[in-house]
């Protein structure tokens, strides 16, 4: 039952958000911050695809167990294509606010940026062993903690100044995404359970692709 119900879930998780960032490429015209959102959404989903086809494999065949080295492979590449994906996130807010200077800011994300990246290369991670280290989860997961807080802020902050309402819930789905990655990093291990908080932080990314995408409908006429 797990396997139909987690593959049905992640495979509409997946042809969703590349649709709609295809959809978002293709339509946006001379609006950069939505073809920057579209190509936003096709990173997310074509990263998390690395992980989830194979562990919808897994969980329709033979097991988990055996596929550890494609399922480590694949979070090794959604942790670097999720990194990216706030970077983008970022100049989406750059793009619709208008924002010209505060060239330190875009230095500390991409210091943020590069230090998660370096963190996730690193081999002390083991990510084709079937036990990672905690503590490795723990050290790649603080720059990217921080990234997301940052682009939380600008978002909230700037939002709530232009009085911005297709894009005043963004910083919330941020939260929320992380709300429930956070304990899935720190317990997962221990408690398997845990590991089912990974589905409404899918549903945050996919609220944060469609705030995106109907803020495009109603703009771009």
């Amino acid at each position: 039952m797990q396997a139909i119900v987690e593959t049905l879930f992640d495979a509409i998780y997946l042809i969703s958000v590349i649709t709609i960032g295809v959809l978002m490429i293709r339509k946006s015209k001379t609006e950069s911050q939505f073809r920057l959102f579209g190509w936003m959404a096709v990173i997310l989903g074509a990263g998390d695809a690395f992980h989830l086809i194979p562990r919808a494999l897994a969980l329709c065949t033979s097991g988990l167990d055996h596929y550890t080295v494609p399922l480590g492979l694949g979070k090794w590449i959604t942790s670097v294509t999720m990194t990216v994906f706030y970077v983008l996130l970022y100049y989406v807010w750059r793009k619709r606010y208008q924002i010209k200077a505060q060239n330190g800011l875009t230095v500390v994300v991409y210091g943020l940026a590069a230090l998660r990246i370096a963190l996730c290369m690193m081999p002390q991670n083991q990510w084709l062993s079937t036990e990672s280290p905690l503590a490795w989860g723990i050290y790649r997961n603080i720059p990217f903690a921080l990234l997301g807080l940052l682009v939380i802020v600008l978002f909230y902050r700037s939002a709530k100044l232009q009085k911005d309402r297709a894009f005043r819930w963004m910083w919330l789905t941020i939260v929320l995404s992380f709300g429930f990655y956070i304990p899935v990093v720190l317990w997962a291990d221990t408690i398997p359970m845990i590991g089912m908080l990974m589905i409404p932080k899918t549903c945050a990314y996919v609220w944060t692709v469609l705030i995106g995408y109907f803020a495009m409908k109603k703009e771009c006429k």
